[in-house]
């Protein structure tokens, strides 16, 4: 976001819910580790986080409290998997009607027109139920934007040339995990080798072979640093994988890397987003 504010593109950042129910890791927050004090805290720590990167326009999908943070939890025999909280909301966003909710966000790509949406693959990141709830909104709120005979009410049609999904870069993080665990940072979790068959790469990795796009750190690195900070209730800057982070120096290859969901593809392992694309309309 901050390297193509930078460049003078215009970027929308969408999101779904303030995080009501998320964890509280600065103990000199305890005080909002409550569903409506930290709904509204972390609306002010995205606020700071984006004057860090930039970034202007920035809404929640519906407007603020449209859809409620569905909390998560885990369970015992089912890796790699997350369930929403049962005792979370009425208007939890994971309840959400999809049709609903895409519509917000049909409104929204009508008019801004984004040349790329990048959103979750379908795991939703590390697997969070909103998170997997986002894809699959923006996923087919991508679909209905692009039929000019449907719901022309909220603005002529737009189909967006092309779609990425967010993930990491096996290679890179595994070497990245090296590193620290030479500077004397266990981040307690290794990534098998290509060549281990028997043990296939986490949700959330992908390959380098798959990649359509890595956009490297470079000199947005500080810029980086300072949205992570204003995160201060979900960010422990103590915590091994926070310290890589926000490190220095920093490990140049935890760049952001994507794949092609939809849309132009890319020419090989691209270093821009928006390599390829027709930007004039």
């Amino acid at each position: 976001m901050a390297r193509y504010v930078a460049e003078g593109a215009q970027v929308t950042l969408v999101t779904c819910t303030l995080g009501e129910y998320g964890d509280v890791v600065h103990p000199d927050l305890a005080h909002v580790k409550n569903p409506e004090l930290l709904g509204a805290h972390r609306l002010g720590e995205l606020n700071q986080a984006m004057a860090a990167l930039g970034v202007t326009d920035f809404i929640r999908l519906g407007g603020d409290g449209t859809y409620h943070d569905s909390g998560h939890h885990t369970e015992e025999g089912t890796p790699w998997q997350i369930f929403p909280a049962p005792d979370r909301p009425e208007n939890a966003f994971w309840d959400a009607d999809l049709h609903e909710a895409a519509l917000h966000l049909v409104a929204t790509l009508r008019d801004r027109r984004p040349h790329v949406l990048v959103t979750y693959n379908p795991y939703g990141g590390y697997g969070h139920p909103d998170h997997i709830q986002a894809h699959r909104v923006a996923m087919y709120a991508v679909q209905l934007a692009g039929v000019a005979s449907y719901r022309p009410d909220l603005g002529e049609a737009w189909l967006v040339p092309r779609v990425l999904w967010g993930t990491f870069c096996a290679e890179d993080w595994a070497l990245a995990a090296k590193l620290a665990k030479e500077a004397g940072l266990d981040l307690g979790w290794s990534i098998p080798e290509e060549t281990d068959e028997e043990s296939p790469v986490p949700p959330m990795v992908a390959r380098r072979r798959d990649l359509a796009a890595h956009v490297s750190t470079g000199p947005w690195l500080e810029q980086q640093r300072a949205a992570l900070r204003a995160h201060k209730s979900q960010v422990d800057l103590g915590d091994p994988f926070w310290a890589m982070m926000t490190a220095d120096p920093h490990p140049e290859m935890l760049g952001e890397s994507y794949l092609l969901a939809a849309g132009r593809p890319t020419n090989g392992l691209a270093t821009d987003i928006f390599e390829g694309l027709d930007l004039t309309h």
